[in-house]
């Protein structure tokens, strides 16, 4: 597993439990995983599962969960 962890040393990346949004199609294999720590988010592509991980800080994360909810990134 590559970490993106950049400057973020700080991060818990001890990623255990990927889970798939249940939304994803019925093969699984188009979609992201994510992984929660106690101060981090990891996501990676389900096809590549040793693949590259994005590491997030929960700030981060909510920051993008509010955004998604918002509508902020629906197509114009």
């Amino acid at each position: 597993m590559n970490i993106q962890n950049g400057h973020k040393p700080h991060l818990d990346t001890d990623f255990r439990e990927w889970v798939k949004s249940p939304l994803s199609q019925p093969n699984g294999n188009e979609c992201v995983e994510v992984s929660f720590t106690t101060n981090a988010v990891g996501v990676r592509d389900s096809k590549d599962p040793d693949g590259a991980v994005l590491v997030f800080d929960n700030g981060e994360w909510n920051a993008f969960v509010g955004a998604v909810e918002s509508g902020a990134f629906q197509r114009r």
